[in-house]
């Protein structure tokens, strides 16, 4: 007769001591149920149990842990038929395809490549936890180091016939934040207006219409901060250290 001892991870630390205090049972052979892209072998190798083992509701437990840390399914049961061990699984979709919509700036190439470091791409299992991923790569690798902090991503995700899932990317980028203020603190040697006057970044003189020198962007700062390294150096100071650079976004994130 079937009998069905182990229920899924919601609720098998509830069921386990009840039902299986006293039953364990030697494994005789696994029966796989429910995959479709995930190969018998693939999760023969994440399972930690194998035939001939004798199994209990602690190793059951660990068995099921094991299987979702693989992140590979969104659901995982145990069963017993016998002496046989039957482990049921859903699939995680994987992902058909991503579109970006909204990205003037940057090309479909460039974000692709973010998400390909994220592990997000096109047949990759899809998880809740990427759309965080797809929205805080974005935005901290693509446009907060352009100086564009009002950046706004929605994702929409929709699901398809086979257990896959498009991912929808609408990008607004809003306009790229204005230095208002540049101020150096400890130095006693040369003053501000002598340090800044060959930096990228800083705020434009009263004719100065058509200057971007006020556009933030990350790349700019760390090459002001070598200019000023090297602008000390070369007058004798070796010692010469930046202790910190702080950059502070108004509340409107437009400056």
């Amino acid at each position: 007769m079937f009998n069905r001892w182990l229920i899924g991870a919601a609720i098998y630390f509830i069921l386990f001591g009840a039902l299986l205090a006293a039953d364990s049972f030697v494994v005789s052979d696994i029966r796989l149920q429910g995959l479709e892209r995930i190969t018998d072998g693939t999760l023969l190798n994440y399972l930690p149990v194998q035939v001939g083992d004798s199994f209990d509701s602690s190793k059951a437990s660990h068995a099921i842990r094991q299987l979702y840390k693989t992140g590979f399914f969104k659901d995982v049961n145990l069963a017993q038929d016998g002496d046989v061990l039957v482990v049921q699984v859903k699939e995680r979709p994987a992902i058909n395809n991503v579109v970006f919509s909204g990205n003037n700036d940057i090309e479909d190439e460039q974000l692709e490549e973010i998400l390909k470091d994220l592990e997000i791409t096109t047949g990759s299992v899809f998880k809740l936890s990427a759309l965080d991923k797809i929205e805080q790569g974005l935005k901290q690798q693509a446009y907060f180091s352009r100086g564009k902090y009002a950046v706004r991503i929605d994702t929409t995700v929709t699901e398809l016939e086979r257990n896959r899932v498009d991912i929808d990317i609408k990008i607004s980028e809003g306009v790229i934040a204005k230095i208002k203020q540049v101020n150096i603190v400890g130095n006693n040697i040369f003053d501000d207006a002598t340090l800044l006057e060959d930096l990228q970044l800083g705020v434009p003189g009263f004719f100065d219409f058509f200057s971007s020198i006020d556009e933030y962007a990350k790349p700019k700062l760390a090459a002001d901060e070598e200019s000023i390294k090297s602008y000390y150096q070369d007058r004798g100071y070796v010692r010469f250290s930046m202790d910190s650079t702080q950059v502070t976004i108004t509340q409107d994130k437009k400056e």
